[in-house]
């Protein structure tokens, strides 16, 4: 999922703030008790949107997928005094571990956790004015998540999109089903005049989208 020189990231991740102790062991625990644990935000990514928070100051921040917490917690870092975070997470299974996380991090008093199914969940969120969007779920619905979403994001409000460049396949020869979304998502994004846009080269890509 790496798109930066390892040497490079390595260098990176020397010149920038440490990892908390309490998301070292959400880290390391969702390493070793959870399939697929490349799909965690982690540390570089982490306090990339934890200093995006803490510069926009949110009162109401939206993420679709919360997987183990990770970037939720660094979300959350950010929000603005009485400020609540909504997270969507699929999979039921994850709400024990979640809760004990958000619980560790001191952040489950601003953090409201839904279970279920996305498309459900954000219809039924009655916000209209959310100051920070973060998407990080099934890929081949990011564009109706974007979709979803883009009427509850106040202007000048936020929407991050991850894993955009989906390997590097994006912009190579692959014409698998998630690469093809993935590049629709993109292409959509490109020419869409409501929002001004850009892609930052981190870990798989993120897609920064702020709403005019």
């Amino acid at each position: 999922m790496e798109i930066l020189d390892p040497a490079l990231q390595a260098y990176l991740d020397a010149h920038i703030d440490a990892e908390a102790p309490e998301l070292q062991k959400i880290n390391r625990d969702t390493h070793l008790k959870v399939l697929k644990p490349n799909m965690l935000s982690g540390h570089y990514q982490g306090r990339i949107l934890s200093m995006f928070s803490k510069m926009m100051q949110p009162k109401l921040i939206l993420e679709i997928g919360t997987f183990t917490g990770y970037s939720a917690i660094c979300l959350a870092e950010g929000l603005a005094e009485g400020g609540v975070l909504h997270t969507i997470e699929v999979n039921a299974e994850m709400e024990e571990m979640l809760n004990s996380h958000f619980k560790s991090t001191n952040v489950d008093k601003k953090i409201k956790l839904h279970i279920g199914p996305a498309e459900r969940i954000i219809a039924d969120i009655q916000h209209n004015n959310f100051d920070i969007v973060f998407i990080d779920a099934d890929k081949r619905n990011n564009l109706t998540y974007f979709e979803l979403v883009f009427d509850k994001v106040r202007p000048g409000g936020l929407i991050i999109i991850d894993n955009v460049l989906w390997k590097g396949k994006v912009y190579g020869n692959e014409n698998d089903a998630d690469t093809v979304n993935i590049r629709k998502l993109n292409d959509h994004i490109a020419v869409n005049t409501k929002v001004e846009k850009l892609i930052l080269p981190v870990r798989d890509g993120l897609l920064m989208i702020r709403k005019k």
